[in-house]
């Protein structure tokens, strides 16, 4: 699906055909349309492999490297550090893996038992795409009379309050639209709608994102089976994939990794780090039980007008929450086209996730909440050890570049090959073997052209904006 040529299907059909149709045009729409990106796959591919036969063919002076290391005193403390991370890292992965295969979705519940939910969805700038925001979300399988849209417009220059108002004409009182008198952030937004409304579960879908037929209730239904859920995210793939443009679809690949497997294994210990904005669903009592923190949330003497979901998953996390992951819950949402767009996102995800996690610190060690806090924590230390890892990996990077620039080539892009199978494989098993491919060529963007965003988001956390929108 792309924005520029969908037409939401009319409002009468069932949720089943609805739920129908979006899987076909989905799956046309990943359908590669062009050589180029066949040649971007088969020359990722060939370009590892041929690092591989490298690195076999380079034996001798890879020996040659390690033994000369290890003969300082400094090469063995750096043999030593670098072994005891990269077992962390090997039994972190097979922990994910055990955690993934004992994870299960919570099944749909009944309609009678479904409750009342406010879906809220913020704008700023996104012209025609929210009305088929808009529509999708009209058009889900649930109950009419236990949901309520609200539509808030954050000031935007374009059209988009145009087609809030014609999308109002044809959902009528089902739909509520609201417009701020100028642009506030989406977290004010967000704020509006929280307080206007009526729900006992309030969920948030970014504007340039649209949901399946069945998307809502499954995403709803832990909040009934289990009282202690204060939140669930939901399970994102990419809308905008099946244009000319390459970046969505390595991100597709990537957030399929990021969602059902890493997510999928965060749910099992009911602390799921981040419920992303473009579909998540809160508890009303959990969202007021941090609201005025929320909102008025500061970083180093500034208002934070970032990470806003990231924000509210830790505040609900520390009041002792439960935080879920509905694999069965899509939304589609448009990811950047090009990679100014691409690395601005990124620098906002990175400082957001900067700043939480030095929020998480305050209390992820206390008695936040009943039962087993372990796998929160060993959650937590994953994340610190990267931030505290990225200046020495950087300088070390730096350095072996400068010094064996062959060896370090071809060793780094052997290491792609091996890590980025698993990706590559996962992908392949649960939708297409020819786009899971795309995993191998956004390991080597991401290694050479994008290492560097996490290091700047570090030194720049305190900077506000968000960079992505006009």
């Amino acid at each position: 699906m792309n924005k520029n040529n969908f037409n939401p299907a009319p409002l009468e059909l069932t949720a089943a055909e609805e739920n129908k149709n979006t899987e076909n045009f989905v799956e046309q729409e990943r359908k590669p349309r062009h050589i180029k990106g066949i040649i971007v796959r088969a020359s990722s591919l060939v370009l590892l492999m041929s690092a591989a036969y490298l690195v076999y063919a380079l034996q001798n002076d890879f020996t040659r490297f390690n033994l000369k290391g290890m003969d300082s005193q400094w090469g063995m403390v750096l043999f030593i550090i670098a072994g005891g991370l990269f077992l962390f890292r090997a039994g972190f992965f097979l922990y994910n893996l055990y955690l993934y295969f004992r994870y299960k979705p919570v099944d749909t519940v009944a309609n009678d038992h479904l409750p009342t939910c406010t879906v809220i969805v913020p704008a700023y700038n996104e012209g025609k795409q929210v009305w088929a925001t808009l529509m999708s979300l009209a058009k889900s399988d649930y109950p009419a009379d236990k949901l309520q849209l609200l539509a808030i417009d954050d000031g935007s220059k374009d059209d988009t309050w145009s087609w809030m108002q014609k999308a109002k004409e044809v959902l009528g009182d089902r739909l509520s639209i609201y417009q701020q008198p100028v642009n506030q952030g989406k977290r004010h937004a967000l704020y509006r709608g929280f307080n206007l409304g009526t729900g006992e579960i309030f969920i948030t879908v970014d504007s340039d994102s649209e949901v399946t037929g069945d998307t809502l209730r499954n995403l709803v239904s832990p909040f009934v089976v289990n009282e202690k859920c204060g939140a669930v995210a939901g399970n994102i793939r990419v809308l905008n994939n099946g244009q000319k443009a390459l970046l969505p679809k390595m991100l597709d690949v990537s957030f399929v990794l990021s969602f059902e497997f890493v997510r999928s294994a965060e749910s099992s210990l009911e602390s799921v780090l981040c419920t992303p904005g473009a579909l998540a669903a809160y508890r009303r009592e959990a969202v007021f039980g941090c609201l005025d923190e929320w909102i008025n949330q500061t970083f180093m003497g500034q208002a934070s007008d970032i990470g806003e979901d990231r924000a509210m998953t830790n505040m609900i996390l520390k009041q002792g929450y439960h935080v879920l992951f509905q694999r069965n819950a899509f939304a589609y949402t448009n990811v950047p086209e090009k990679y100014s767009g691409l690395y601005k996102m990124f620098i906002r995800w990175g400082r957001s996730n900067v700043r939480e996690n030095i929020a998480m610190a305050k209390y992820v060690f206390t008695d936040f909440r009943e039962g087993s806090k372990t796998g929160s924590r060993i959650l937590f230390i994953n994340q610190v050890l990267k931030l505290v890892l990225t200046y020495p990996s950087i300088l070390l990077m730096l350095f072996f570049l400068s010094i064996e620039p062959v060896l370090f080539i071809s060793s780094t892009l052997f290491s792609i090959l091996i890590w980025s199978s698993f990706p590559v494989l996962f992908y392949a098993k649960k939708y297409k073997l020819s786009e899971s491919f795309w995993a191998y060529s956004y390991s080597i963007l991401y290694t050479f052209g994008l290492f560097w965003i996490t290091p700047y988001a570090i030194a720049t956390a305190s900077k506000r904006g968000w960079l992505t929108r006009g």
